[in-house]
């Protein structure tokens, strides 16, 4: 545990210590840099000028700090005990409790930031996509807290999957619908092709943004991908670094999941910087679902950020932006690319990706929760599922590695994915 004095007072900042820059978004007409004026339609300018900020570190306001409180930070760094003697294991488990925030993950971090710079310029209301509900939980909590409305698209085979999450989002005043919709052109033109279209996340960005830019009074917020949504992670990864200190303790293997990447980029990202300048030995690992293997399948190149083709494009590895995933459990992976920073990082071969089959994963997330008595989300349990991968190689070596990955959300509103699997159901 660390004291409410020891929460870092300040967001880090990766860009100006990446091997290389960061190929800048295009405008998809004139494939030129786009002028960070193009974005002010989407995002207040604070959060544009975090987006290009070549500053390591950013201050984080009071207010957020306060809010911050609220939403338990700092996070306690627990060790996972019970399951290195269920895995008979010389390896120390270490796991970051993202999921004891009130909205149950990692996303409240940046989606108080994100509501609270919309707040100071004038902004009533934000408009966002999300899959499993995390997302969209953290963004209606924060909305509520700062006084603006919200409006969610939820992609519609989580909709369908997890009924609760809408419940909270409802909850705290947001209005939520299924996407594909019928509230946008894009939405009613899928939906006319297949009206049992099962979304994606590319597609409720886009219906998103086109609610967005039709309302001079609205913005847009997003839940990943971006560096901005990026470094307001990095809250956890610096507690991370100081639990570890105190511990006397530098891991071995830090180990998270990745959809867009903003958990892992949250967690790793401070290690990483520190890698960079050859003070830290420490091994970094994404990983994936089989069935959308971003990193360990897709193309490193431009595309764009939705399926309408609304955004600018941007440098990341991509399985296509009219790329549709199978709806499987783990609706936060469910996203076509990657964030442009772990992208390039994991080009660079600093960030290893691995990737597994829904049914291994809910294996080890049961396993999990029978030792130590928490329960995951299906997108934290692909971490969890890495990291018995690594504890067992460490327990066939006789090597005594310390692994920590970052848990970032609780599955108690994913118990419908549990049933499927107990009862032997799960594709």
């Amino acid at each position: 545990m660390l004291s409410l004095e020891e929460m870092p007072k300040k967001w880090y900042n990766i860009l100006p210590d990446l091997p290389e820059p960061l190929p800048p978004p295009l405008n998809p007409a004139t494939k030129e840099p786009i002028a960070p004026s193009d974005l002010e339609v989407i995002f207040p300018k604070a959060l544009i000028a975090q987006e290009m900020s070549s500053e390591n570190y950013i201050d984080i306001p009071e207010e957020v700090l306060d809010a911050y409180q609220m939403i338990t930070r700092p996070s306690p760094l627990q060790r996972a005990v019970r399951l290195e003697e269920k895995l008979k294991t010389p390896a120390k488990i270490y796991f970051k409790r993202e999921d004891l925030s009130p909205a149950g993950s990692h996303k409240t971090n940046t989606a108080f930031a994100q509501t609270y710079y919309n707040l100071k310029e004038g902004v009533e209301k934000l408009t966002t996509e999300t899959g499993a509900g995390q997302w969209g939980t953290a963004l209606s909590m924060a909305c509520n807290h700062f006084g603006l409305k919200c409006e969610v698209f939820m992609v519609r085979a989580s909709y369908d999957q997890k009924p609760y999450r809408k419940v909270m989002m409802r909850l705290f005043g947001a209005d939520v619908s299924p996407s594909p919709s019928n509230l946008t052109e894009f939405g009613k033109k899928l939906l006319a092709e297949d009206k049992n279209h099962p979304g994606s996340l590319g597609i409720a960005i886009s219906e998103a943004l086109q609610v967005c830019v039709k309302d001079e009074k609205a913005k847009y917020s997003l839940g990943s991908v971006l560096n901005h949504v990026m470094l307001h992670q990095t809250i956890i990864g610096q507690e991370a670094m100081l639990q570890f200190q105190k511990l006397g303790e530098q891991p071995d293997y830090l180990v998270g999941c990745v959809g867009g990447g903003s958990n892992f980029a949250g967690f790793t990202f401070p290690f990483i910087g520190q890698k960079l300048k050859g003070k830290l030995d420490t091994e970094f690992v994404a990983v994936e679902p089989t069935v959308v293997p971003t990193l360990t399948g897709g193309k490193y190149e431009y595309d764009f950020g939705d399926t309408a083709e609304m955004t600018p494009l941007l440098m990341m590895y991509t399985l296509g932006h009219a790329f549709v995933p199978s709806p499987i459990h783990a609706g936060g992976l469910r996203y076509h690319g990657a964030a442009p920073t772990v992208s390039a990082l994991t080009n660079a071969g600093i960030v290893k990706a691995v990737a597994y089959q829904q049914k291994e994963v809910f294996d080890a997330a049961a396993m999990f929760a029978r030792a130590e008595g928490i329960v995951p989300a299906p997108e934290t349990a692909h971490a969890v599922k890495a990291v018995i991968d690594l504890a067992l190689e460490a327990k066939e070596k006789n090597e005594e590695k310390i692994i920590a990955f970052n848990f970032s959300g609780h599955g108690l509103l994913d118990l419908a994915g549990y049933e499927h699997y107990l009862d032997g159901n799960l594709e």
